[in-house]
């Protein structure tokens, strides 16, 4: 349901300002420019009307961003139907990588180089504690976000760790028998320090820019670096509908902004200085639309990745899982199975909503009366374009 107030009202009120104070990139003005006609009239659609009632409903087509917070309800809930029949019957770890501010000149001046080299550092530090405390080859579900609760940047990594791996010789074993935690939260954080510094700094140095960012880095080494860890969860199902709530999230959703008016933008976010509270924070429209953008990742950057067991090359871990006998079983249940679920069906079955009965009647089955096109040119705003939104 549409909210009172939306990101794409923001974009539209703010960024004639931010495109007059702020240098932004072709990619950021492109999804701005997606964002603010995302579900009208511009980008075309159809009609439809009711085959009992002929009530007529005009949809309209979505941009499919994944910055825009109207197109990820639907790839959330498919991510996660899809992971949990991949996912280990085991417990499992919610463990969070987190980098300190002084590292985001380092991040702003080339994220994919800086997520990049996160995600290598996470799973680096991961894999030699499986190692080193179990003897096993384990594996990761990562998941970056890059805001804090006000739109700051805060690179960090969630991810999802197995209590299980293969052990040297190929055998599986299961781990974390005793203990809430999997491995010393303190160790973690100590050795996923030293791992990324050290392939930051042999970055930067490949690219003679070490120079600009040196003093960045020694208050990075200098100053204390947090990894969070949570006891082990429940059901495997449960894992993954837990990591759900991180993989398809942007950076503002629709639904915790409060209001846009006199220039200024207010929105929901929590307090974890005290206790998490949600609290109402107010910025200036042009700041609150710069911060948006600041979140924007690099084009084809891939923000969900899995590793060791977890990865979709691996594929020795599901035939572990099972004896000879419970693998022939699922064969002849597979074979059994009905053809595979359409999108809409697979939609109807996760949310409960089927878009194709009228709102009206709550009976009649809405067709397509005609197409809508689209309003202007296919191509997206340029920097011009976007100055004269408002």
């Amino acid at each position: 349901m549409r909210t009172r107030f939306e990101l794409a009202d923001a974009v539209n009120f703010f960024s004639a300002g931010l495109v007059a104070t702020t240098r932004l990139s072709s990619l950021q003005l492109k999804v701005l420019g997606k964002i603010s006609q995302c579900r009208t009239a511009v980008l075309g659609g159809h009609e439809e009307a009711c085959e009992d009632c002929g009530a007529v409903r005009y949809s309209y087509n979505s941009c499919g961003d994944r910055h825009c917070p109207k197109c990820q309800a639907a790839r959330q809930a498919f991510w996660i139907d899809d992971l949990i029949q991949n996912t280990l019957p085991v417990k499992h770890y919610h463990i969070v990588f987190t980098v300190p501010h002084h590292l985001n000149a380092v991040c702003l001046h080339n994220q994919k180089m800086y997520y990049d080299l996160l995600f290598d550092a996470v799973w680096n530090t991961l894999r030699s504690f499986g190692y080193s405390h179990f003897g096993t080859e384990t594996g990761a579900v990562c998941v970056l976000h890059t805001w804090g609760q006000n739109l700051s940047l805060h690179p960090h990594i969630h991810c999802i760790v197995p209590a299980a791996g293969y052990t040297l010789d190929g055998q599986w074993k299961n781990i974390g028998h005793t203990g809430n935690y999997l491995y010393p939260v303190h160790q973690l954080s100590e050795a996923f320090k030293g791992k990324f510094l050290d392939s930051l700094k042999r970055a930067l140095r490949k690219k003679n820019e070490l120079s600009l960012f040196n003093d960045k880095v020694q208050q990075a080494y200098r100053s204390p670096w947090v990894v969070h860890s949570e006891p082990s969860m429940a059901s495997a199902e449960h894992v993954v509908r837990y990591l759900g709530q991180y993989t398809h999230r942007v950076a503002i959703t629709n639904q915790r902004i409060l209001n846009i008016t006199d220039g200024k933008v207010t929105f929901i976010a929590k307090d974890y200085r005290d206790r998490a509270i949600k609290k109402p924070v107010t910025l200036d429209g042009v700041e609150f639309l710069r911060r948006f953008t600041l979140h924007i990742l690099p084009k084809r950057f891939v923000k969900i990745r899995r590793f060791g067991i977890y990865n979709h090359t691996a594929k020795r871990n599901l035939d572990l899982q099972f004896t000879p006998e419970e693998k022939l079983d699922m064969d002849m249940l597979i074979k059994r199975q009905q053809p595979p679920e359409t999108n809409l069906q697979k939609f109807v079955r996760l949310t409960g909503i089927n878009p194709c009965i009228c709102p009206v009647c709550k009976t009649g089955r809405m067709v397509v009366v005609r197409e809508l096109p689209r309003i202007r040119s296919p191509d997206w705003p340029s920097q011009r374009d976007l100055s004269n939104l408002c």
